[in-house]
């Protein structure tokens, strides 16, 4: 499995969702579930991002799949990185 970061910014409509129905946000980790991905953890920040996830899915067409549907709900925008374990990138550098 590949370990992806995702920044979540809440659109207005988003916002709207989540402040009359905070458990949507368990409602959709688990309709990533069904997208091929798992939701390891998750916080709530301050700043440019409302959420921080970091996501496992078995290869990159399968978060770009679940970013797509995310996307393409008009709730939110996502910014989906790639993570290297620092064991596995050191290695690399050899």
């Amino acid at each position: 499995m590949a370990t992806f970061i995702m920044l979540s910014t809440l659109t207005d409509e988003g916002a709207k969702t989540i402040k009359s129905k905070p458990e949507r946000i368990r409602e959709v980790n688990k309709e990533l579930a069904q997208l091929g991905a798992t939701v390891k953890a998750q916080y709530a920040v301050l700043g440019p991002y409302d959420f921080v996830s970091v996501v496992e899915a078995r290869d990159p067409g399968a978060i770009a799949r679940v970013s797509a549907e995310l996307g393409s709900r008009g709730s939110i925008k996502l910014m989906t990185l790639a993570a290297i374990p620092i064991e596995d990138f050191i290695t690399s550098l050899k």
